[in-house]
């Protein structure tokens, strides 16, 4: 159904040359024989892998990089080596940002939060989480997730793709790719953001080599639901189906002639468009939620805002988006750690638990897989800005975690040395992350690939091993 990249690359030449006569009989040959089968891609198609306990995901990503060591990871011995040199031990070889690199002195910087146990499962979290707290019966916190790159573009790249470089499919395609949609008025790949901070680019959700079909739409919180969305000025639904239509029908008198992919997409792509147009104002409007869902997130309605967007994520997924991601900005925290963190914990805290107990209320948290997590952790020595302290970027090790969509509920994976600084057990690499959720979702990470540049690429590279001890 679908060709290898250096397929199109001799449709895209052979289009350009000749008048594009070579063209047509390279797509002759592609639509008639199946001389070019073996260069088609591996993925579920109709059958998943394995029985799935999961059918979507709502991916929280706290941008910028939670402090673990103020968040989930409490570390109460450093409370005696505060202000003490990190020993060189704990450091080693490892690379330095060039914000502390000639820092004069790294002294440890033991928590200033207020940290307890929650939960039948006694999960230990900064007591800020007020309403997090609540659901930790149901997380699986992970506290040794491992990462490599040690600033946020490269850091963001890899944890959305599986490579710190861009021009890799990120998971909502990779999901898009792999399970194909629920509901054919909406995206099968959805993005929110909210607030300010650390940049976030549009490439975090672009599909990559993939079909454009399977790029993420960012969607408003207010205003236009997507861009260009509405009619233009004296254009009404009538006149906006005719010039859908003919230009549809000229993509698809083209797309016979050099069975180009692309064109392909850009055909459903006119064709999602135009019927979100009546299935998108209606999806993201929140004031049809009743006032005890609204106060529970709390959102409002006509805001922009995180809690608007986690309504919006469970209104997505129930509707069958398969892939939602939400960015939340603002957790950059080179700077007083102590009070950032808790005002950032404070705009979250509700409508994450929230999101979580309205899934489970609605009977969809079973299947909904919930991430919360950032980029990487913060150093456990303090950074000198003034005179409060903050933390730099430091991924080899920090906290994530999940709930429902098929993970044990109420453990803790993992832990760090006493200085929160390296793990000390059972590391979960990212690519062990990307495994296990595909798991979840039904699909063996190493089946699932996409020919490219002559060689079979996927979402987990060469790596990845799935995080049994998650698994429910």
């Amino acid at each position: 159904m679908q060709n290898s990249v250096r397929e199109q690359t001799r449709r895209n030449f052979l289009t350009r040359t000749s008048l594009g006569l070579g063209a047509l009989a390279t797509a002759s040959i592609a639509q008639n024989s199946d001389l070019l089968a073996r260069h088609r891609h591996s993925k579920p198609a109709r059958a998943l892998h394995h029985q799935p306990k999961a059918k979507r995901v709502i991916y929280l990503h706290m941008s910028g990089g939670p402090s673990h060591l103020d968040t989930f990871d409490n570390k109460p011995q450093m409370q005696k080596h505060h202000g003490q040199p990190l020993p060189p031990s704990v450091i080693g070889k490892q690379r330095l940002t060039t914000m502390t690199r000639e820092q004069a002195k790294l002294l440890v910087a033991a928590t200033q939060q207020q940290w307890g146990r929650y939960g039948e499962c006694g999960m230990e979290m900064n007591s800020a989480f007020k309403e997090i707290s609540t659901i930790a019966d149901d997380m699986c916190l992970m506290k040794s997730v491992h990462s490599t790159p040690i600033n946020h573009d490269p850091a963001v790249t890899f944890l959305q793709t599986g490579s710190p470089l861009s021009g890799r499919p990120c998971l909502g395609s990779w999901l898009s790719y792999g399970l194909g949609s629920e509901n054919k008025d909406l995206p099968e790949f959805v993005v929110l953001l909210s607030n300010g901070g650390q940049p976030v680019p549009s490439r975090y959700w672009h599909n990559g080599f993939l079909p454009s079909r399977h790029q993420g739409v960012q969607f408003q919180s207010s205003g236009d639901p997507v861009l260009y969305l509405s009619n233009p000025q004296g254009i009404d639904d009538r006149n906006r189906k005719r010039l859908v239509t003919g230009i549809n029908d000229l993509n698809q008198l083209r797309q016979k002639q050099v069975g180009d992919p692309e064109i392909e997409a850009r055909i459903n792509a006119y064709e999602l468009a135009y019927r979100m147009q009546s299935s998108v104002p209606e999806l993201m409007d929140i004031s049809r939620e009743s006032q005890q869902t609204l106060e529970a997130y709390g959102a409002t309605p006509g805001a922009t805002s995180f809690a608007n967007n986690c309504l919006l994520a469970r209104r997505l997924a129930e509707a069958g988006v398969r892939f939602v991601q939400l960015y939340d900005r603002g957790w950059d925290h080179h700077a007083d750690v102590t009070t950032n963190i808790k005002n950032k914990i404070g705009q979250v805290d509700k409508a994450c638990a929230a999101l979580v107990k309205d899934l489970k209320q609605r009977g969809l948290l079973d299947d909904t897989l919930v991430i919360w997590g950032g980029e990487f952790g913060r150093t456990s020595y303090g950074q000198d800005r003034g005179k409060s302290y903050g933390r730099d970027h430091h991924p080899n090790c920090f906290s994530l975690w999940m709930a429902g969509g098929g993970v044990k509920r109420g453990v803790t994976i993992g832990e760090t040395d006493d200085f929160g600084y390296n793990v000390a057990q059972d590391k979960v690499e990212v690519h062990d992350l990307h495994a296990t959720m595909l798991h979840l979702l039904g699909i063996d990470h190493e089946r699932l690939t996409y020919k490219f540049k002559g060689r079979d690429f996927r979402l987990t590279d060469v790596a990845g091993q799935i995080v049994q001890a998650a698994i429910a």
